[in-house]
């Protein structure tokens, strides 16, 4: 990918102003800061045991980038919706609604995703079977509230609606061949929840050749455990985690046409 940026452990890039950091010791760090003696040793050992199996290494970040909204509709984010995350949707909302006000100033495409599914669930397969809050999402839910969109974080006109039946964004859905057509290379990844909605699109994204962004204080879970777990496990395995001002430098860095720097570290150092 001629043109892009991976940045090394602990650095920051003069060129475009991105700090970076070992996102693994940084959870190890913060774990133990919370925990016993000897759970922290082994938090230690979590982290040396990745380190060995190579893990955590940097993904460049490309020159063509779009944004998806994952999944933020009132169902997660009302008091009385069936799958209401608390804070931690919350925070993830106000992360969201700063992400998208740069993707928007940069002017990358953005999608937006939500969950519908036929009367009764009927195209809902094994996921509805498992999860009996989807039903809100059904044609023939009593209250139609709860999958709108929530205040703030609407599809924009030219913003496309990615209509989901299940966890991933990319599963049966046209995402992956429109993100192709448009040559879209990175995908800047909000929304909801962490260890759902989020993880399996961020997986298949990898999966499907484009760099995947999470963007941390963009996405939330109902509770920090499950949100810290695919948060370290991502950034190990299948994508790039930063923060929100990562994100805004790198798109603004974009928008102003500049192709990011490329540097020959990888990985931790």
């Amino acid at each position: 990918m001629e043109g892009a940026l991976a940045h090394p452990d602990c650095l920051e890039h003069a060129d475009c102003g991105v700090s970076w950091r070992d996102p693994l010791r940084s959870w190890s760090a913060n774990e133990q800061g919370s925990r016993d003696m000897s759970e922290g040793d082994d938090n230690r050992a979590l982290v040396e045991n990745y380190a060995r199996g190579g893990f955590a290494r940097r993904l460049e970040f490309g020159v063509s980038p779009a944004l998806i909204v994952i999944d933020f509709v009132n169902a997660y984010y009302l008091e009385d919706g069936p799958l209401f995350g608390g804070e931690g949707i919350r925070a993830a909302h106000r992360g969201a609604l700063e992400l998208l006000r740069a993707a928007r100033r940069a002017g990358i495409p953005v999608f937006h995703t939500n969950l519908r599914y036929e009367k009764g669930g009927r195209n809902g397969g094994l996921l509805y079977r498992k999860i009996g809050a989807l039903a809100c999402f059904a044609e023939d839910a009593p209250d139609g509230r709860f999958g709108r969109f929530v205040e703030g974080l609407e599809p924009a006109p030219g913003e496309s609606v990615i209509t989901k039946q299940y966890a991933s964004a990319f599963f049966a859905t046209t995402l992956a061949s429109t993100l192709t057509t448009m040559r879209i290379d990175t995908l800047l990844i909000s929304g909801v929840s962490t260890s759902g909605c989020v993880r399996a699109t961020a997986v298949d994204c990898c999966q499907y050749g484009f760099v995947p962004i999470v963007v941390r204080d963009a996405v939330g879970d109902r509770a920090s455990a499950p949100h810290e777990a695919s948060i370290f496990d991502l950034q190990a395995k299948y994508a790039e985690v930063v923060g929100l001002e990562e994100a805004r430098k790198y798109l603004r860095r974009v928008a102003g046409g500049a192709a990011p720097m490329r540097t020959t570290q990888d990985g931790p150092g």
